[in-house]
């Protein structure tokens, strides 16, 4: 069964991602105040982006992933901007990778996908 992740614009500027098997329905139940708390509290929301995969633990799994970037990494996906999503990719893992030598942890920090 298909899954789908999807990026909403909330009223206070915020973004809101989540993952849903029906997207018309969940995108209709957000923008009636019956989604998450997240949206209710700052209607009216916007559909801005989303992926469609063909499971949906796939989707969900890619809504875990993206809810951790930062508001600038999730604005160049939004804005299919492929440079600054790999720029910001390569800050992360040079960030990571000095916290991690830094604190002498036996972690190995792996890049993230480039999109």
């Amino acid at each position: 069964m298909k899954g789908y992740m999807y990026i909403l614009l909330c009223a206070d500027g915020s973004y809101y991602t989540g993952s849903t098997r029906n997207i018309e329905e969940r995108i209709f139940q957000h923008k009636c105040g019956e989604g998450a708390n997240h949206t209710k509290k700052r209607l009216p929301v916007k559909l801005l982006y989303f992926e469609e995969f063909d499971r949906i633990d796939e989707a969900y799994y890619r809504e875990k992933q993206i809810q951790g970037w930062s508001r600038k990494k999730k604005e160049a996906l939004i804005n299919g901007d492929v440079e600054k999503l790999q720029e910001f990719s390569k800050r992360y893992v040079t960030m990571a990778s000095s916290a991690s030598a830094t604190a002498e942890a036996s972690a190995t920090v792996k890049p993230l996908p480039e999109y």
